[in-house]
């Protein structure tokens, strides 16, 4: 009899995560490394909300709170989702969790049967399919490109749907590639999924606040309300907040959904941290001044990096509407070989090489399903992308 459960089999480790701990060796080890893995904003959490926390501890609360999170904090977010999505919902119909990773996981666990399946846009956010497999579900990828953005088309969700498909995964806007999908966009992909009622839908709205230029963000149920018993939002105070390690994420949706959900968290985390609760309540009540300043040195770091990567022709990159990446292509290196003739045969390879070379992390496309890319956050400053590219061109030059 094995020790290791035979689900664990389902899947991989997260590539992001595995990326991350290498370079935080090779930084132990006294490497500087400039690590472009992270998703996570590398402002600090307002002050504001930190004084709220503090606070909070100085009044002890510090106890045991409600399994899916203390009513104050759901009355916020019921709040949130009417001010800033003309959304409705009321206490019952919203679900606390540990992140938005948590309140996902917790979603298919309580929903996905064996042999269900899950649609998902290819590329992805890394744990998508990995969830999934874990709840003995199947994910289907819907494989797109970068001529239209990486967005899918309503034909290319037709074609995946059948009667064993019991999801909908749309992320916009999207980690990894920063699309956003316009009005029009979600209303064509809606008339495909009110023709298919038993197909409920997700929707992962973590970056909903971090959008370029005079783009808009949209839920579907802003331009389908007819799905809105199908649908489940998930969101969370991580990216808008720089709440990353604060761990609070937040969903709603369907009330039996929501009571799944909290008998399943019942019997793991129980309740999420209570002074983080409360934090995050204090944040979601509050203006998001902070926010214009965070998204205008978002868009300068990201317009420097989509100069530095079009002025080398071996690369492929489109301009990301929203979030805070750049899915970049790497097919010009595919086949070449590196200073001490190792092949460069796909894009772990090469993000293999440019960490080692460069010392600099990136991310390989194939984490989140697309190949050969790679994945660049750029939550860090303009100084070290600066850094990061000017190593990374030499190191490409050395390639053969």
């Amino acid at each position: 009899m094995s020790l290791i459960s035979d689900r664990l089999s389902r899947f991989k480790p997260s590539l992001t995560v595995k990326i991350s701990q290498k370079a935080r060796e090779l930084s132990m080890k006294g490497e500087k490394i400039i690590s472009l893995s992270s998703g996570e904003p590398d402002f600090d959490t307002p002050d504001h909300i930190k004084s709220e926390a503090i606070d909070a501890i100085n009044r002890g609360f510090t106890k045991y709170t409600q399994v899916d999170g203390i009513n104050e904090l759901k009355e916020s977010i019921q709040k949130k989702f009417l001010e800033e999505n003309n959304l409705k919902y009321n206490t019952d119909q919203i679900t606390v969790g540990v992140g938005g990773k948590h309140v996902i996981y917790n979603l298919f666990m309580s929903s996905i049967n064996q042999e269900d399946e899950v649609v998902i846009p290819s590329p992805y956010w890394v744990s998508y399919p990995d969830i999934v497999s874990l709840c003995r579900g199947k994910p289907v990828l819907i494989e797109t490109d970068s001529k239209n953005k990486f967005k899918i088309t309503p034909q290319m969700l037709e074609k995946k749907i059948n009667e064993n498909t019991k999801w909908f995964v749309i992320n916009s806007p999207c980690n990894p590639t920063g699309t956003v999908y316009s009005k029009e966009e979600l209303f064509q992909i809606s008339k495909v999924l009110i023709n298919n009622p038993h197909v409920n839908i997700l929707s992962d709205d973590i970056y909903e606040h971090i959008i370029y230029g005079d783009r808009k963000f949209y839920n579907i149920l802003n331009v389908a309300p007819n799905l809105y018993e199908r649908t489940f939002i998930v969101n969370g105070v991580s990216k808008a907040f720089s709440m990353t390690g604060w761990r609070i994420g937040y969903g709603a949706g369907n009330e039996k959904l929501i009571k799944s959900i909290a008998k399943i968290q019942s019997q793991s985390t129980t309740n999420p941290c209570s002074i983080s609760q409360m934090a995050a309540k204090f944040a979601l009540d509050t203006k998001k001044t902070f926010l214009s300043e965070w998204i205008k040195q978002f868009e300068e770091r990201k317009n420097f990096l989509i100069d530095f990567f079009d002025s080398i022709n071996e690369f492929e990159v489109i301009n990301p509407e929203g979030a805070f990446y750049l899915f970049v292509g790497c097919e010009g290196f595919i086949q070449k070989k590196t200073p001490d003739g190792k092949i460069i045969s796909n894009d772990v390879d090469f993000a293999e090489f440019i960490l080692t070379d460069s010392k600099v992390a990136i991310v390989p496309g194939i984490a989140f399903g697309k190949s050969p890319y790679f994945r660049i956050s750029y939550a860090t400053s303009l100084d070290d992308l600066k850094l990061a590219c000017e190593q990374i061109k030499n190191s490409i030059s050395k390639i053969l």
